[in-house]
């Protein structure tokens, strides 16, 4: 192993098919949407370099920009708040019990492995005025809201109908690797705490806390990320609307793209995405400090 290791021949015949993949799939496209997102390009004709424009445009001059930028932020914070809480507090209570342990396992991690488009249009009909919920609340003598055409307030409530759907889709992919990470804590552990008087309560502050830290990191991560660059759900439930009001950046993204043909500028857009999916998860790997533990 150690010849292998120090001939150079080998570890770059080892290294290149990786190298080439990344090189392919990853930084040439990189680097041409940086190169796009300087120019006037519309698909068809060659693009033509205008500088910083679009940048300019789209922080100083589009409003609709400003409210996508602010919706992701809101569910980001408000995805990786809730999901790690509860995915959290639902992994340590299945952990615990013995009976059933499986069926709820299936339970909340089904909706993860479903169809994204077909849940927004499932429940985009669920909250329509004049159906589903609003129809079964009228029974009750109840009058619904608009839950997916209010417009007014700071975060509209159809994006607080949306960020509870992505919730409810998502929260048992975060249960499940923190149950990775509690299941292989070492049995040991805890009952040399309980030995000592510790109550379950204590033992999931000073043991199951600390040593979830390396999994805390990596669900916040994808959390973020995945808020940022969220876009189905958004998109089969309220196409942006109304007015705008419940934009995020990949919807926005895909308006400027796939519908006015401005590549140059949505090529922008995913550059300042980017930019923020990176500081997100460097601000994330620094906040968050793993200590060694010896077990």
């Amino acid at each position: 192993m150690e010849k292998i290791l120090r001939d150079k021949k080998a570890i770059v015949l080892f290294i290149a098919p990786a190298f080439i993949v990344f090189t392919l799939i990853l930084l040439i496209p990189v680097v041409q949407v940086v190169y796009y997102s300087l120019c006037s390009y519309d698909g068809l004709m060659k693009p033509t370099l205008i500088g910083f424009k679009n940048y300019k445009d789209l922080l100083l001059k589009d409003e609709t920009m400003r409210i996508a930028l602010k919706n992701s932020i809101f569910f980001m914070l408000f995805s990786a708040i809730s999901q790690q809480l509860i995915g959290f507090v639902l992994a340590v209570l299945l952990t615990n019990i013995k009976k059933g342990r499986n069926f709820f396992k299936n339970v909340y991690y089904l909706p993860c492995v479903l169809s994204s488009a077909a849940l927004g249009l499932l429940w985009a009909f669920m909250f329509n005025p004049k159906m589903g919920l609003n129809q079964i609340l009228g029974v009750f003598g109840i009058e619904g809201p608009l839950w997916l055409v209010e417009s007014s307030g700071l975060i509209p409530l159809p994006m607080w109908v949306i960020a509870f759907v992505a919730l409810w889709q998502y929260v048992g992919q975060t249960m499940m690797l923190y149950m990775a990470q509690i299941t292989g804590l070492s049995t040991e552990l805890y009952e040399a705490a309980y030995i000592d008087g510790a109550s379950k309560a204590q033992a999931m502050r000073y043991i199951t806390l600390p040593l979830s830290k390396p999994m805390l990191k990596t669900t916040l991560s994808l959390n973020c990320i995945g808020s940022l660059k969220f876009f189905d759900l958004v998109y089969n439930m309220t196409q942006g609307g109304p007015n705008h009001r419940t934009d995020v950046l990949a919807t926005h993204l895909y308006q400027q793209g796939f519908k006015f043909f401005k590549y140059g500028y949505a090529s922008a857009i995913s550059v300042v995405l980017m930019i923020l999916c990176l500081i997100v998860t460097v601000v994330i790997d620094k906040s968050i400090k793993i200590d060694n533990y010896e077990v």
